[in-house]
């Protein structure tokens, strides 16, 4: 059974930080590109960020850019997401997801995930 098990939201300040984990089981996590989705209330899904070996491509949304660290420890199967100088902007729900074949990341960011996770909230007050 494939699953994609999110961790690490909370509340945090403006200006603060925190790290999200993602804990992957049941596929070759090796072969797929590995990344981070949000959804704020009321807005579309958007792809925060996404790695991927194969082809060596490291993706950030703009709206992220120079503030979020994406990164993942294979030996571990696990994802991470380093969030820094949050922003009331970045509250939504956080989740992981992983896709395989060509060009994966532009295939997840796209919404073309094979596999997701069901969410961590995070919420930044102001």
């Amino acid at each position: 059974e494939v699953q994609l098990v999110e961790s690490g939201g909370g509340v945090a300040q403006a200006g603060g930080s925190l790290r999200l984990s993602c804990v992957a089981s049941g596929f070759v996590f090796d072969d797929y590109a590995v990344g981070w989705f949000r959804q704020a209330p009321g807005k579309e899904r958007e792809g925060v960020s996404c790695i991927s070996s194969s082809d060596s491509i490291t993706y950030y949304a703009d709206s992220v850019k120079g503030r979020f660290t994406i990164s993942s420890d294979n030996a571990k199967n696990m994802l991470y997401l380093q969030m820094d100088s949050l922003k009331p902007e970045d509250t939504a729900v956080y989740s992981c997801a992983a896709a395989l074949g060509f060009l994966p990341c532009k295939v997840l960011v796209g919404g073309g995930a094979d596999y997701w996770g069901q969410g961590t909230e995070v919420t930044v007050s102001s």
